[in-house]
């Protein structure tokens, strides 16, 4: 708090929100909450790419780009959360954004794959 009673805006202090380290199990969560989906995504990959039988659509072609799209997400989230400046929170808040892009991603490719393979969505 300010003189003023006012609370202070964390972006105007230098030793505000922003500097600040995340809490220890933080980190190594998230590592693990990452491996595993990038596990699930290459899992995925190898049995809808290689494994499947059948003649590929320009649907299934869409779920597999936007897969090797959350793949690559996945594996950039990992690389900044290895990173030692991510146990600064704002580092961590950014990790923690492309991990989310990448689950959208790949939320989306496994919806088309499933609505692709089923033949309710072809094109």
């Amino acid at each position: 708090m300010s003189e003023s009673g006012q609370p202070q805006d964390p972006k105007q202090s230098p030793s505000g929100d922003r500097q600040s380290p995340i809490p220890g199990g933080f980190r190594s969560g998230v590592i693990t909450a990452i491996t595993v989906l990038l596990g699930f995504s290459f899992l995925f990959l190898r049995s809808w790419a290689f494994e499947l039988p059948g003649e590929w659509t320009v649907s299934s072609t869409i779920a597999a780009v936007l897969l090797i799209i959350a793949i690559i997400l996945e594996l950039v989230a990992l690389w900044r959360a290895l990173q030692l400046k991510d146990d600064l929170a704002v580092e961590y808040r950014l990790t923690l954004r492309w991990f989310l892009t990448s689950i959208v991603f790949l939320l989306v490719s496994l919806v088309i794959a499933t609505l692709s393979y089923s033949g309710l969505f072809k094109f």
